[in-house]
């Protein structure tokens, strides 16, 4: 059930929705609660008291544990990226006395896809992983294992930090059966025999993108004619991130658009709505709408009439700045507005 999971998921990825590019080289570390479920360990003795062939069936129940990760990744831009994963988890057997800890640490190999639901405040993903770890449950039981996991999650972008998300997410990891031989003080040998060595895994962390260049200063505001056969002006105002309020500043260049409109024969005014690439192209087209219909609304209290303000959105189709997708570039993020 569990490989059917996990071959579900990462088969249905490039089908449930659209990539939020991750691109370039990142990095990230994270922790969290780690609840092991009952191991089931299999024992055959052997020496003056032979058993009969692994007669000696056990279920070892562990306390809720830790576990800390840290990793190294690239991604493509479409949506796949693929991370380098150190991993260590501690667990100690409930009941021991006395104090017996299984631990694990190793490194895994994470393929993983990112969603983009069409908000800039959350991106979901999901993944699959694979490599080694090595085991070590007390009682002198040492060994190496294959290991796999499935990862569902989301990273949620920190304001005013480029670059830099929150993550929050669950896993199931999983080691292979295995089995090692260990002697004890009466000449009596124990062969052991591990199965069902699972823990479902609830994570927070931090991710860290290199690549997203940091948000030059706001622009100065431009007033310049725009074509000769037919005068006009033309200002710009700018929005932060994902916003379609205006700032104090703003609102000054609007209301010198206003004074300026009227003390010229103007016959039209022309909002065009911009956004960055940050966003989706749908979500990008409803926010550059916003922010020329916010501005219409303080034209009118500045004393323009509403029937000569054509409204128009661009989305993200008409940068100053050419970035790529992701990326939040503020001279983007603005409305023109053409006096004809």
């Amino acid at each position: 059930m569990n490989r059917t999971l996990l071959a579900a998921i990462f088969l249905g990825l490039p089908l449930m929705a659209h990539a939020q590019p991750v691109s370039g080289l990142y990095v990230g570390a994270g922790a969290g609660a780690d609840f092991m479920v009952n191991e089931i360990v299999k024992s055959h003795v052997t020496g003056p008291f032979p058993s009969d062939p692994f007669n000696v069936k056990s279920h070892v129940r562990y306390n809720t544990g830790v576990i800390g990760e840290a990793s190294i990744g690239y991604g493509l831009g479409n949506g796949f990226r693929f991370e380098l994963e150190g991993v260590y988890t501690s667990n100690s057997i409930r009941g021991s006395q006395p104090t017996v800890y299984q631990q694990k640490y190793g490194a895994l190999v994470n393929a993983l896809f990112d969603f983009d639901i069409g908000s800039p405040y959350v991106f979901p993903y999901a993944g699959v992983g694979g490599g080694y770890m090595h085991l070590d449950r007390g009682f002198g039981y040492r060994n190496n294992v294959a290991a796999y996991q499935g990862i569902a999650g989301a990273a949620f972008p920190i304001p005013y930090v480029v670059g830099l998300s929150a993550t929050l997410d669950y896993r199931f990891l999983g080691v292979a059966d295995n089995k090692q031989t260990v002697g004890t003080n009466d000449g009596q040998r124990v062969q052991q025999k591990v199965l069902n060595n699972l823990s479902n895994i609830v994570m927070v962390g931090l991710r860290y993108q290199f690549n997203v260049a940091p948000p030059p200063p706001p622009p100065p505001v431009v007033a310049a004619p725009v074509g000769a056969s037919a005068p006009s002006r033309t200002y710009l105002v700018f929005f932060d991130w994902d916003r379609a309020d205006l700032t104090a500043r703003a609102r000054q260049v609007i209301a010198d658009a206003a004074n300026n409109a009227a003390r010229t024969q103007y016959t039209r005014i022309e909002l065009d709505g911009n956004a960055d690439r940050s966003g989706t192209p749908a979500y990008n087209m409803g926010l550059s709408r916003r922010r020329a219909e916010t501005v219409a609304a303080e034209l009118v209290r500045d004393g323009i009439a509403r029937r000569v303000i054509d409204i128009q959105a661009f989305g993200d189709t008409k940068p100053l700045v050419p970035t790529a997708a992701g990326v939040r570039e503020p001279q983007n993020r603005r409305v023109e507005i053409v006096i004809r």
